[in-house]
């Protein structure tokens, strides 16, 4: 028997976790979430509709990406390490991880959804095919339709609206140039083999921005280099022999490029004001709750996502997001990699990018995953 992992082509947290079973060189069937198995098994023992879902050959589930490539490496099935030993790259990974899974939303839902006459054929005819195989014409126009309008919903909350489109673009084309003009010189965020960091990029990057039709297209105008390292980071082998085919090593002595320096800095100012609004009304919110269950996430339905909405000024434009426990659960991934030897070096690190409040953003209590959902711990 082997791994099944349940997603769609199109799916940000499926791609992520796709891409790291493909590189660790973990055998598995891509299993689609319109199955009808999916439905009466799969979300029954989940506890919710969510992809991504890895089934195990023992017939264990495991939910979401980062729990994903997490419980591999705790088992060594992986070829190549995923999170780095040294304190800087340790710290990089981490934060590449939140970003990229949660600060790249913003341009990855406006690409997909906000360019109908490009993007619209090819859409309907890729939701249709993974969530209602076999559906006929007036079934699947329906299917789109429903997927179309909450994933719009969902855009909304994300903080894209008319007033700050042209930012989320100039933002997104910025991040573009930086992150191409670092794949100059290795294959791979930290050198020549992927890690946690190139996981969490690889998501929006490849299910959204690489693969729908204006967004693709994009990407090979502007950054040849990124639309490589997406085709790379969905190659079975390392596939870096427009490098020289280097060794499998990071950076040495735990090395920081300063094109890898320029992209912190725009971390800093891209999501940090994005991430310190969500730290601080989940500080007010659970100070207004302070007889919530430990293992809960308090939440009507604890099957949802949203703790509420915050308002904050990004890029000199007020805009409005969701508040999400999973964001504080990747955030804590951070700071918990911040500690141990090397503390001065990383303190440095964050310091000369402006990212050094990150250590420092933390709520009364910790997120946990439980039952295959974000929970509060112990006060």
């Amino acid at each position: 028997m082997t791994y099944k992992l349940y997603g769609t082509p199109g799916s940000l947290y499926t791609a992520k976790a796709r891409s790291y079973l493909i590189k660790q060189g973990i055998g598995f069937e891509n299993r689609s979430v319109g199955e009808a198995r999916f439905r009466s098994e799969i979300v029954p023992r989940i506890g919710r509709w969510i992809m991504p879902v890895l089934e195990a050959p023992d017939g264990s589930l495991i939910q979401d990406g980062s729990n994903i490539i997490e419980t591999l490496e705790a088992r060594g099935e992986g070829r190549w390490e995923t999170f780095p030993d040294t304190p800087r790259h340790r710290l990089i990974g981490q934060i590449f991880e939140l970003f990229g899974g949660e600060g790249l939303l913003r341009p990855a839902m406006h690409y997909r959804w906000n360019f109908d006459d490009l993007n619209q054929p090819f859409l309907q005819r890729d939701f249709v095919a993974t969530l209602a195989p076999g559906a006929t014409r007036e079934e699947g126009e329906a299917v789109y339709a429903n997927a179309s309008r909450r994933m719009r919903a969902a855009m909304a909350s994300f903080g894209v609206c008319d007033a700050s489109i042209p930012m989320v673009e100039a933002a997104y084309e910025q991040f573009l140039e930086l992150f191409d003009a670092h794949l100059e010189h290795a294959p791979y965020l930290l050198g020549g083999r992927p890690t946690i960091g190139d996981y969490g990029l690889i998501g929006p990057l490849y299910a959204h921005l690489a693969r729908d039709t204006h967004p693709a297209g994009l990407m090979k105008r502007r950054a040849y280099r990124v639309w490589r390292w997406v085709e790379r980071m969905n190659a079975p082998d390392l596939d870096s022999g427009d490098y020289g085919s280097p060794p499998p090593q990071l950076f040495a002595d735990d090395g920081v490029p300063q094109s890898l320096i320029d992209l912190l800095q725009f971390i800093a100012e891209d999501y940090l004001p994005d991430i310190s609004a969500q730290v601080g009304f989940a500080r007010q919110w659970l100070e207004a709750r302070p007889e919530l269950e430990t293992g809960t996430n308090g939440l009507a339905r604890p099957g949802d996502r949203v703790l509420g909405k915050v308002a904050f000024d990004w890029r000199g434009t007020p805009i409005e997001v969701a508040v999400m426990l999973y964001r504080l659960f990747l955030l804590q991934k951070v700071q918990d990699a911040a500690g141990g030897p090397g503390e001065a070096e990383v303190e440095a690190l964050l310091q000369t990018t402006g990212l050094a409040s990150l250590l420092t953003l933390k709520t009364q209590r910790r997120v946990q995953r439980q039952g295959h959902v974000e929970v509060w711990g112990e006060p």
